[in-house]
């Protein structure tokens, strides 16, 4: 994170006496990426972190490809993903290669268990719902619309509120510290003026509540491709205070101020977050460009060193037809692709879209994972052609 934060109560120092109303210490605990140079905070806790149990192994997490690799784009309906289940186990991988995993999950319970990604950091787009996030930071209240940014390591645990809509979770898993873009910010890490947002913008932790419990805890942590329990001797939320620049924090999509043209903008304006390896864009709500003979729709356009995924967060999208609410369309390097035919003729004139979608851009090929296929549209690759049809195609008597 590009700003300093601190909650609770922490000593005047770092790395000295801290001690409780009975005279003993507090525990610290350094958290952060990049060994000790990286962005980090510094966490106080009642208990010790490491007074562990037991461990086991619970499962094993592979990602296994689909069969068919012939090279085409494809079209996956969310919807018809049977809902249920836990928010942080039973997650269903689309899309994945070395760097990113993109899961989907509509959970109908709450995690009794805690939850720690030690291989990757998380952004956890909320589709649909409403709830906490349940962190050692504090409380990350969430909803409709938000990217939950949680770092690799972060222990957390996921509350929905009570009559809330059940929840849609689109997870992009990604094995580096997913970050800002670098052009956004100055040499001092401050978002700059022009940016399509601010740190106003950003909501972290505000709440911070200490569980002094003793008694059998269950964690959940992602490691070696597989779940590992283990169990604490006390409550995992006890931190009394921390400060650093290494926490979860939100950012809700309808915040994402849109950068417009005369003419058509190009995808990287519309850039949300760094990762290594891929990129996470917002496209929103916005003033279709004002050149008096400008063509809002994209143009055509070949994907090179670089696959295109789009998740539709809305049922409407300028440049396509045949898409629903959590549709996800996948162009992978090496073939065009652009408009359906039609869109780009009825976008001359149009004044405004109100699309909302998620793209993430990746600089290596993505692999379909073996589970997409059941939600698969199989004649995407051809829409082009039927749209066509259905676009010019004179009405039948």
């Amino acid at each position: 994170m590009p700003f300093y934060h601190t909650l609770g109560r922490i000593p005047r120092k770092r790395h000295i006496a801290f001690r409780k109303p009975d005279g003993g210490l507090y525990a610290e605990q350094l958290v952060g990426h990049e060994g000790f140079t990286g962005t980090s905070a510094l966490l106080y806790h009642v208990h010790p972190p490491t007074t562990v149990k037991s461990v086991r192994r619970l499962k094993e997490i592979t990602y296994e490809a689909d069969a068919d690799r012939s090279l085409h784009h494809r079209h996956f309906r969310t919807s018809r993903i049977a809902s249920g289940g836990s928010p942080t186990l039973d997650r269903i991988p689309l899309l994945f290669n070395r760097d990113v995993a993109l899961l989907y999950v509509e959970p109908s319970t709450a995690d009794e268990h805690f939850y720690r990604n030690a291989q990757g950091d998380e952004v956890v787009y909320v589709a649909k719902g409403s709830g906490s996030l349940e962190t050692q930071y504090g409380l990350l209240p969430f909803g409709e619309g938000d990217y939950l940014v949680i770092h690799r390591g972060i222990l957390h645990r996921y509350r929905f509120a009570e009559g809330s809509e059940q929840a849609k979770l689109l997870i992009i898993e990604s094995k580096g510290h997913v970050r800002p873009p670098t052009r956004y910010r100055n040499e001092f890490g401050q978002l700059i003026e022009g940016a399509p947002y601010s740190e106003r913008d950003l909501r972290v932790p505000r709440e911070l509540v200490t569980n002094d419990v003793r008694g059998d805890f269950q964690l959940l942590v992602k490691q070696y491709d597989g779940i590992n329990e283990i169990i604490l001797d006390h409550h995992p939320l006890d931190v009394i205070g921390w400060d650093g620049q290494f926490y979860p924090w939100a950012f809700n999509i309808r915040d994402f101020e849109p950068i417009v043209g005369r003419v058509h903008q190009p995808p990287p304006v519309h850039q949300t977050f760094q990762g290594d390896g891929f990129v996470i864009c917002s496209f929103c709500p916005r003033p279709y460009d004002f050149h008096p003979e400008a063509i809002p729709a994209p143009y055509n356009h070949s994907n090179v060193d670089s696959d295109e995924v789009l998740y539709y967060a809305s049922s409407e999208f300028m440049s396509r037809k045949g898409i629903e609410f959590g549709s996800i369309t996948h162009h992978p390097d090496g073939i065009p692709h652009g408009p359906h035919p039609g869109r780009a003729e009825a976008s001359i004139g149009a004044k405004y879209t109100d699309e909302l979608a998620v793209m993430v851009d990746t600089f290596r090929p993505l692999m379909v994972a073996k589970q997409a296929r059941d939600i698969e549209d199989p004649n995407y690759h051809r829409s082009w052609i039927d749209a066509q049809h259905d676009a010019f195609s004179p009405p039948t008597s």
